[in-house]
């Protein structure tokens, strides 16, 4: 090991406050150490710890994933030369405690984490490191003149206030004009890109990986004016051939900028957002500002219909509804991409759940959501959201006919009831009437009916005269009225609350939804 070299650090704290205060405590190259990583939990520690080998891991205890105890053993037992700091609270200190016996180097009490605490319990850590290795501020000046870069650009992704050197700066970023560039692979776009611009500055930006994108290194790009106008130019060109196996464009671009001082905001207000637009995004699109299609207003998905449409057992027209709003956020791009997740996710189980409360068999489905909801929160593009969609509703869907056939096979009298609904739905039918066409008693009709079916008989006959309006209003321009009538509503006014109180809209309010969304399919 050079004399020169720094003692590499990697931060492990599911707060990213923690995490930045600790990166900012310090000068650390000043005093011989060097923050190669920062990671939320154990197990994203572990990942990095493969390819950064750390010397030192500072860790918190309590993290979800892995904690601080199991990451130790494992760094122990995978990694015995790397010497491991705790952090921990009062109320973990017993928890702490345990914890040295997997072979903690030391501990730190967070309320007591200071600058000179931190430095003495760093060089006392150091100590048990091989003599050669022994770097501190005596060696520190030697430290490179890219170390001390990215130091600086780490202060701006933080947004700290950072007084530049602008002779410093000028070596290394010499041209006027800055992009942030994300790009997947180390021999990626960012290669082709130097080969056509000679007079261009490139360095890696010390974000560590982005959630959801962990393969991205993210640079930032210095050029000069004719880079400026030539940089978007060149990505176009490049675009056929800068594709990932799965078909995905592998790279990212900022607007362009004047000042190193806007690194922070670009990055978090822009770069960031314009890598969230991906997931919506066709895999294909050029990812940058100025390529960007027009964005259309998000909507809300109209929960409250749908759980009434599979309440009635409609999944094909439920299904076909939430299939719509999904393809509408290839336009709607810019919604959250979390709280997208979230509706999908609580959509599922609301399914699950309403299905089971009509007696149907869920085991499947049941057993299945956690993988389900696994799977939506680790999508990384929404073709994978609309893949798995598709596989839930085949399963409902084969859950309601495994269901529906199992009572018509095993109940006949259920079956030639329910036929008899379907076919004089549009009469004046009556359970009464029902019961004396059949030969039954009406009070042993009413106990058979609710005993054999999900839902009792008026129940299930309102939902039969629902699903017919719904099928007339989508067809045409027949009047409501007359609508009300053909499925076998006398008064009027009496279907159209019973109608709003199945699908939450009047007949009027259904009838013009359909037709904005015909008329926008159609566009």
């Amino acid at each position: 090991m050079d004399n020169g070299e720094l003692y590499r650090i990697l931060v492990v704290d599911d707060e990213i406050l923690v995490r930045q205060g600790i990166k900012h405590i310090l000068n650390w190259e000043q005093d011989g150490f060097q923050i190669v990583g920062e990671a939320s939990n154990g197990k994203e520690a572990l990942e990095l710890i493969e390819t950064l080998r750390p010397h030192i891991v500072l860790t918190d205890i309590v993290m979800p994933i892995m904690d601080g105890e199991e990451l130790t053993r494992l760094i122990k037992h995978n990694w015995p030369e790397i010497e491991v700091i705790v952090l921990s609270s009062f109320s973990e200190f017993d928890y702490v405690r345990s914890t040295f016996q997997s072979g903690v180097s030391d501990y730190i009490l967070k309320p007591h984490l200071e600058t000179e605490m931190l430095l003495e319990v760093l060089r006392k850590t150091v100590e048990k490191l091989p003599a050669p290795s022994r770097v501190m501020r005596q060696n520190a000046e030697s430290a490179s003149a890219s170390v001390s870069m990215q130091q600086t650009l780490e202060k701006l992704l933080a947004g700290y206030e950072v007084e530049l050197d602008r002779a410093q700066a000028a070596e290394w970023f010499p041209y006027p004009y800055f992009y942030v560039l994300g790009s997947c692979g180390a021999s990626s776009v960012l290669d082709e890109l130097k080969a056509l611009f000679p007079r261009m500055a490139a360095a890696k930006l010390p974000c560590g990986p982005i959630s959801g994108y962990p393969r991205l290194s993210v640079h930032i790009l210095n050029v000069d004016e004719e880079g400026r106008e030539a940089l978007p130019l060149k990505l176009r060109v490049l675009h056929p051939t800068s594709m990932t196996g799965e078909g995905e464009l592998s790279w990212v671009l900022s607007d362009p900028f004047h000042s190193l001082n806007q690194l922070g905001g670009i990055c978090r207000e822009d770069w960031l957002k314009l890598l969230q637009y991906r997931f919506f995004l066709p895999q294909d699109a050029a990812l940058m500002p100025s390529e960007l299609p027009m964005a259309e207003e998000t909507k809300e998905f109209p929960l409250q219909v749908f759980m009434e449409q599979i309440r009635r057992l409609q999944l094909e027209e439920g299904f076909n509804e939430l299939e719509q709003y999904i393809a509408h956020h290839t336009k709607a791009y810019t919604a959250e991409v979390f709280e997208f997740k979230s509706l999908i996710g609580n959509i599922l189980f609301n399914v699950i759940h309403m299905l089971g409360s009509l007696n149907l068999d869920v085991s499947a489905l049941d057993e299945a959501k956690y993988a389900y909801f696994k799977a939506i929160d680790e999508a990384r593009h929404i073709s994978a959201i609309i893949s798995l969609l598709e596989e839930f509703r085949r399963q409902a869907e084969d859950c309601v006919q495994v269901a529906q056939q199992a009572r018509q096979e095993g109940n006949p009298s259920m079956k030639l009831l329910l036929d008899y609904i379907d076919e004089h739905y549009a009469e004046p039918i009556s359970l009464t009437e029902m019961a004396r066409h059949f030969h039954f008693n009406p009070s042993y009709l009413s106990s058979f009916f609710a005993a054999h079916h999900h839902e009792g008989f008026k129940e299930h006959l309102n939902r039969v005269r629902i699903g017919k309006a719904a099928d007339l209003l989508r067809r045409g321009d027949i009047p409501i009225s007359e609508i009300s009538s053909r499925v076998g509503y006398g008064d009027h006014s009496y279907f159209c609350k019973v109608f709003k109180k199945s699908t939450g809209l009047s007949p009027t309010q259904y009838r013009r939804q359909y037709i904005e969304r015909a008329e926008k399919d159609i566009r």
